[in-house]
């Protein structure tokens, strides 16, 4: 054998060597996670007693006002979806919506409202995704309700390009009130890029935004795929600017808060929920972390502090029902909480269980889900499905 030939046989064998641990590592659990496996079967739980509510249309977050039992949610329909989601990079700006809306379901008269807002943005409306409704400390009738806003970007430049022109809008609300005020639109180039959900203050000024990529297009948005740690959340204020608050995560997604401060983070590729704690300059630090087998979308907490993940079955299905959302994904509900059972003793802190599944016939591409723990109501929906549903549980 030629020295040539040595030279290509050596670098084949190291070549394989890396292909062969990248699978190990890291490719073999992705593809686990996102449900690419024939063996991950989608079975039927808590599926049975449930209501569907057709208004309630390409919701991507819903939140629950828990005193009230009055739900809140960020809507849009399944058609501009289809052509409109820039964080699955779908910048068709000819099918895109500007007009979404938040609507309140009361569960009391089963009655939905869509809240009105005179225009606030020069005509460029709303482009939801993500929000957050939290009552003001002062007077809590008051809700500051915040979202994120994919708006088309200005001067022309196709979004393919540039991405989406995304912001985070606040506005101010009474609660069971039909309409709501705007009170503030934040754009900021550093820690609002890929914005995707957003944990609101009860002060309306200021907010955390998880962004689920590192940049709006381009090929290193796509190297999260692969692991890296682009990702991040970032913290703003209306008085006294943004900034990243947290980074290196592989891909941000669901926010929520526990009543005694803490933060989660659905770090959605790895499947993993970050435990943070906030500090004094409002950056976040992880403390802890909550493992799943899933990919994670939203995240809310009930009255009794257990955390609800919508999480992802099959991924190739909910990519083709985002694009074509008459096409069913499976939905999937986890309940993550403190295990007090016997085999904490053994390392295991927290406890996940399933808490809803179906194969899309009841609900379909699920990306948000809360808990009424007083009235033993779930209610789920989902960015581009067809209606939002209410289940007994």
């Amino acid at each position: 054998m030629g020295v040539l030939q040595r030279v290509l046989l050596s670098t084949t064998i190291v070549l394989l060597a890396i292909i062969g641990g990248f699978y190990q590592i890291y490719l073999k659990s992705f593809l686990a996670r996102a449900g690419i496996s024939p063996s991950r079967l989608v079975q039927s739980l808590n599926n049975k007693n449930c209501k569907i509510i057709p208004e309630l249309q390409a919701c991507e977050e819903l939140i629950l006002h828990q005193p009230s039992g009055l739900v809140y949610l960020a809507c849009s329909t399944p058609l501009s979806r289809a052509h409109w989601i820039p964080a699955m990079e779908q910048f068709n700006t000819t099918g895109a919506s500007t007009t979404d809306y938040v609507a309140m379901y009361d569960p009391a008269t089963s009655h939905v409202t869509r809240l009105t807002t005179s225009d606030f943005n020069n005509g460029r409306g709303l482009s939801l995704h993500g929000m957050d409704v939290v009552a003001s400390t002062l007077h809590p009738e008051h809700l500051f309700i915040y979202l994120v806003n994919h708006r088309i970007p200005l001067g022309g430049a196709p979004p393919s390009d540039v991405g989406a022109d995304s912001v985070v809008e606040i506005f101010e609300t009474v609660l069971g009130s039909t309409s709501m005020q705007h009170v503030k639109t934040v754009a900021d180039g550093n820690a609002i890029v890929t914005p995707n959900s957003v944990l609101g203050s009860p002060d309306g000024k200021s907010f955390y935004v998880t962004n689920d990529h590192g940049a709006r297009v381009g090929f290193a948005r796509k190297l999260n795929l692969i692991g890296s740690k682009s990702a991040f959340v970032g913290y703003c204020h209306v008085d006294e600017g943004c900034r990243p608050a947290l980074s290196k995560i592989t891909s941000t997604n669901g926010i929520t808060a526990a009543s005694n401060g803490t933060i989660y983070v659905a770090n959605s590729i790895t499947g993993v929920v970050e435990v943070l704690e906030r500090q004094s300059d409002d950056t976040l630090v992880a403390t802890d972390s909550i493992k799943t087998e899933y990919f994670l979308d939203n995240l809310s907490i009930d009255d009794d502090g257990q955390i609800l993940a919508a999480a992802v079955p099959r991924l190739p299905l909910a990519g083709k029902h985002m694009k074509n959302p008459s096409l069913t994904s499976p939905t999937l509900i986890l309940r993550l909480s403190i295990n007090i059972g016997s085999n904490a003793f053994y390392g295991e802190k927290y406890k996940v269980e399933k808490v809803f599944e179906d194969d899309g016939t009841v609900m379909s591409g699920g990306t948000s889900a809360s808990y009424d723990s007083a009235r033993r109501k779930l209610y789920l929906s989902g960015i581009a499905s067809p209606y939002a549903v209410v289940c007994d549980v």
